[in-house]
């Protein structure tokens, strides 16, 4: 089993470093945070975390191809492994249509653009002249990078539709689906498997990150506020597989959109938030997630990844995440 923290790139540095160690102590494998338009920059972040661990990996998670160029990814993914002492693991996706819109950016062929990167990526990183003449990316054999990279840095990716996902299990290293709500699994699986059937046996085995939400506190309602909290801002943006997953529909999520954008009143909005729509991700204590992962873990998921909100003590939920990691291993 291996277990992955995912952390939002909007805490002050003090934070990781906090709680980066404190993941360590409790036996996790990766941290991952994210690299959102206009908040901290993530590769700041992780080599602030690497510093102040010694075994943790660290993950970019994620980075996309529009507002970095896949030359400048190989350039950060290289180096950070030569800082980290080979344990930087880089996150990819196509990027959320609706940020790269802030910066006036449309996210054109994202299947290609990602198919296309993560060649790229590799080819440089094995310090390979291989030029491309592909639809997102076109070079010549004067592109290459111009010291060597301490290995090829292991690539994951963000996926979430049947089309992203297939190409993930063709071409990545490692898989980021998040699961809303974690019995999504069963869902994803297929579309994978579809991928892992064209796989080329040189890539090895996917490291598939079973990608959940937990809020965790030894006070549930406490736990249960902050989850509350995060699904009434995004829960009217869901797509309808999740939704339906969930029996609830957009019609349930229009009160609550109304209360938190019109209204401005987020204790009424957070008041609205039933039942059916937590279980979008898991509340309560370590037995509350343990009972919920039971089935994904017996059939077959073997990397198990928590992200946020976690909790009201951030803290706290790793130290509760650690019996959890104690119970699966």
């Amino acid at each position: 089993m291996r277990f992955s923290l995912r952390l939002n790139n909007d805490l002050p540095l003090r934070d990781y470093v906090a709680i980066a160690q404190a993941a360590e102590a409790v036996g996790f494998d990766q941290i991952w945070v994210s690299n959102d338009l206009f908040l901290r920059s993530a590769p700041v972040i992780l080599q602030a975390i690497a510093q102040a661990t010694t075994r943790l990996e660290v993950g970019a998670g994620i980075l996309n191809p529009y507002t970095i160029h896949p030359a400048e990814i190989a350039m950060l993914a290289a180096t950070l492994d030569e800082a980290t002492g080979n344990r930087f693991n880089l996150g990819l996706a196509a990027g959320a249509s609706e940020f790269l819109k802030w910066v006036g950016i449309e996210a054109a062929q994202p299947l290609t653009a990602l198919r296309e990167t993560v060649a790229a990526i590799r080819s440089l990183l094995q310090g390979e002249r291989a030029s491309m003449d592909g639809l997102f990316l076109r070079w010549g054999t004067e592109a290459y990078l111009r010291f060597d990279a301490p290995r090829v840095t292991p690539i994951y990716i963000g996926a979430m539709g049947p089309k992203m996902l297939a190409l993930t299990g063709e071409v990545a290293d490692g898989a980021l689906p998040l699961l809303f709500p974690p019995e999504h699994y069963f869902g994803v699986l297929p579309h994978l498997q579809a991928g892992l059937a064209q796989r080329s046996a040189a890539l090895g085995e996917l490291d598939l990150a079973a990608c959940i939400w937990v809020s965790l506190a030894e006070d549930r309602l406490a736990a249960q506020r902050v989850l509350a909290e995060k699904i009434a801002y995004y829960g009217h943006a869901l797509g309808p597989l999740i939704l339906e997953r969930l029996g609830v529909t957009q019609a349930d999520f229009r009160p609550i959109e109304h209360a938190i954008m019109v209204e401005r009143d987020v204790a009424r909005a957070v008041s609205l938030v039933d039942a059916r729509m937590l279980r979008i991700g898991i509340v309560g204590r370590a037995p509350d997630v343990i009972a919920r992962l039971e089935p994904l873990v017996a059939a077959g998921v073997r990397h198990l990844s928590f992200g946020p909100p976690l909790g009201p003590d951030r803290l706290e939920a790793v130290r509760l995440l650690g019996r959890v990691i104690k119970h699966f291993r």
